[in-house]
């Protein structure tokens, strides 16, 4: 079966580190499942592949820097490349996605394919996302399942099937994005630039203390810019996502690292107190470090 278990490896700079397919053919897809809690969500990542999910039960929140989007049971949407996104469930999820290079539907970068219609697309300032309604556009999520029933079944030939239906995919928000190929949206684009920046510095330095002032600085932004960037993007202030962060990474470590002690997480991310660690993380996870350590094992 070509559909691989969906898990993130993320590095410093939020970048997805998995490998979508292989060289030979660029194309991964998945079949997963969410719920409404903050552990089981998709975390802020990115990669340079372009991805296209369709919601086959329940809802799902997805976001991308400055926007949010309820995504309903039999719609779609369409993530370009490079672009940061989150997705949580609202309350549950079950959705299939293909991950898949430009590559695989340009082949090489001097075709005309890539020249002409996929090159323009993805450096589209103002092509980040595109939702895909069931009542508009039931010929493109048509196309998708068709590409998606391939990679899961696997019959001869399946990846002409998925080359072909991902193609007039392409063709398609080629077709929708024509007259803003060349338009500019350098606001968005420095918001998007300046959170991954951010992010980043947070994600390397999340174990010291650092404020705001930090934060911004390696945006080279002012306190306040800083705080409407992180506002706009991702609805959260910087140091409530650092916080959100710093729980995140104990949660993991409580489970990953078993002989170390809550005390020493603590302190490893960032928190000042063994007891200011566990109200913090009770908050977020309505258990204690010691429960969730013990519950998650079982």
């Amino acid at each position: 079966m070509a559909l691989q278990e969906c898990t993130l490896h993320l590095n410093q700079r939020l970048k997805e580190l998995n490998p979508h397919g292989s060289l030979a053919f660029p194309c991964a897809g998945y079949s997963s499942a969410y719920t409404d809690h903050e552990e089981n969500a998709i975390p802020w990542h990115w990669h340079e592949e372009l991805e296209i999910i369709y919601i086959a039960e329940g809802r799902i929140e997805l976001k991308i820097p400055s926007r949010s989007f309820y995504i309903e049971e039999g719609d779609a949407f369409v993530i370009n490349s490079n672009i940061l996104h989150y997705g949580i469930g609202a309350d549950y999820c079950h959705l299939y996605s293909l991950v898949f290079s430009p590559a695989l539907v340009c082949g090489n970068e001097d075709s005309v394919f890539a020249r002409k219609y996929i090159y323009p697309l993805i450096a589209c300032e103002c092509f980040s996302e595109m939702p895909l309604l069931h009542s508009i556009h039931q010929d493109v999520i048509s196309w998708f399942r068709d590409a998606f029933d391939a990679m899961q079944k696997e019959p001869r030939g399946f990846e002409f099937t998925v080359r072909e239906n991902l193609s007039r995919i392409c063709l398609f928000l080629a077709d929708e994005f024509e007259d803003k190929l060349n338009a500019q949206d350098s606001f968005h684009s420095q918001d998007n630039l300046r959170i991954r920046k951010m992010l980043e510095f947070i994600h390397k330095n999340f174990f010291n203390d650092i404020s705001l002032s930090d934060i911004a600085g390696t945006a080279d932004i002012g306190e306040r810019e800083c705080l409407r960037c992180f506002q706009k993007t991702i609805q959260l202030s910087p140091i409530q996502y650092l916080l959100k962060y710093r729980i995140m990474q104990g949660a993991e470590m409580l489970l990953c690292c078993p002989e170390s002690s809550i005390s020493d997480i603590a302190l490893s991310c960032g928190f000042d107190s063994p007891s200011n660690f566990a109200a913090t993380f009770k908050r977020f996870y309505n258990r204690t470090p010691r429960e969730y350590r013990k519950t998650e094992t079982l």
